[in-house]
């Protein structure tokens, strides 16, 4: 753990591995950027101004294996599984990006990051393809801890030595090629993020982010092939822990991937957020349907009062100041599990407000609870959204329902008033009788 202090105050300069567009997004890939969004909302949040560049990475071998199965361009590929992460990352309400750099768009900035390492005898040509000479760089193996000696990339037949890994691909029949100085081809897998990210924010930059199976081999191949040539790279690194299903990491190779159609057919789009971002974003989440249910369940705790509140004072009238508990949960490591800890806690109180008509503590703590959700990203939709449409259906509908118990109570029929109760409680819907009438709302436990 280290304070977190940004090169050049106020901007902060962050790296994120993005998506390597061969088939479309799981929640895996979800949960990574989330983790992400939330990083650069509170980096906001505190008055930074946030540069944020997240990569596509558009062609590489399963790419082209993709290309070649279904008979079409491997751009194709690229594009329509672009534009399914493109949608999920904004469904999911996914701050967009700085820059969102494409790898086949800076062939020529990768070219110039590989003649820097050969000119500085960090990279030799062997059998048209371009190699990082692991040997070379002592400090490899720094950031992951791996032991050089245990490390094989690829194929060893044209390498000097079996730890190298490539930067330059020799042209192979069927496979688009640029033209280089040392022959034409593609570019390898880890050299691109260097030169994107060297590209947008500078040889040096406050945060490099990514998924923990990313930590090796890629970047420490990154960390290794950017200090070789010269650039100090990125100053701290963040790696989010994996979504797992029945304890295996998720991945389309398994045959256990979860696309976020499959999830959307259970929960709204704003309770998979609040699912996914409500673990710490280190930890590894198992996957698993009732808990799914119980964080859509949570949300909704928190939808619903956030919903009264706003019928009872509407919108306030100025921001609040995040709670201090808050704050401190969020400074410590993105400290999401306390920080949702707090948000409910208010929540309750709000409640209790709610019931006892105190309009001045529902407005103060509306208030409070609508910076703490935007900072999650997880204020529920005020514009006449699903959910509005649907509360002023099931409001009508309740209130016809208490309207006939009402006037069966006021004629003393008390068995049909009696009867329309228990049909509503039966439907979930809780009725307290009040002095100024009834009251109801949905029970989110049932």
């Amino acid at each position: 753990m280290r304070e977190f202090v940004p090169l050049h105050p106020p901007q902060v300069t962050i790296y994120v591995c993005g998506a390597t567009v061969q088939a479309p997004p799981h929640i895996g890939h979800l949960r990574s950027a989330l983790v992400f969004d939330i990083l650069v909302r509170w980096l906001r949040a505190h008055g930074y101004d946030v540069v944020f560049c997240r990569n596509v990475t558009d062609i590489d071998d399963k790419i082209l294996a993709v290309a070649t199965e279904e008979g079409i361009p491997w751009w194709q590929v690229s594009h329509r599984n672009y534009r399914l992460f493109d949608a999920a990352y904004r469904l999911l309400g996914c701050v967009a990006p700085t820059v969102e750099p494409w790898a086949t768009g800076h062939i020529p900035q990768i070219v110039a990051l590989i003649r820097r390492l050969l000119d500085g005898g960090h990279a030799y040509v062997a059998g048209g393809d371009v190699y990082f000479s692991v040997r070379s760089y002592p400090e490899y193996g720094a950031l992951s801890g791996a032991d050089p000696d245990a490390v094989q990339e690829g194929d060893a037949l044209h390498k000097r030595d079996p730890r190298d890994f490539a930067l330059w691909k020799g042209v192979k029949p069927g496979e688009p090629a640029w033209d280089t100085p040392w022959g034409p081809g593609r570019p390898g897998w880890h050299i691109e993020c260097s030169a994107m990210a060297g590209t947008y924010l500078g040889p040096t930059f406050d945060i490099h982010g990514g998924g923990r199976d990313l930590l090796f081999p890629h970047h420490e191949n990154e960390r290794a092939q950017s200090r070789a040539a010269g650039d100090e790279f990125a100053r701290y690194w963040l790696h989010n822990g994996l979504v797992t299903l029945r304890g295996e990491k998720m991945s389309k190779s398994l045959g256990n991937v979860l696309s976020t159609d499959h999830l959307l057919s259970r929960v709204r789009a704003i309770e998979l957020r609040y699912y996914l971002v409500a673990a710490h974003y280190r930890s590894t989440l198992d996957f698993s349907e009732e808990a799914l249910d119980e964080a859509a369940a949570a949300y909704r705790r928190v939808e619903n009062f956030f919903t009264r509140a706003h019928e009872l004072v509407g919108e306030p009238a100025e921001s609040a100041p995040l709670p201090s508990e808050f704050v401190a949960a969020m400074d410590d490591d993105l400290g999401v599990p306390q920080a949702l800890a707090v948000l409910h806690s208010v929540v309750r109180s709000g409640n209790t407000a709610l019931a006892e008509g105190d309009k001045a503590a529902v407005q103060a703590r509306l208030a409070e609870v609508t910076a703490m959700l935007d900072v999650l990203g997880l204020r529920p939709p005020a514009d006449g959204g699903d959910v509005s449409r649907l509360r002023r259906v099931l409001d009508g509908l309740v209130e016809t329902l208490l309207a006939e118990r009402e006037a069966a109570r006021a004629r003393k029929d008390y068995a049909t008033a009696d009867s329309l109760r228990q049909r509503l409680t039966e439907l979930g819907v809780v009725v307290e009788d009040t002095p100024s009438g009834p009251r109801w709302q949905v029970r989110l436990d049932t």
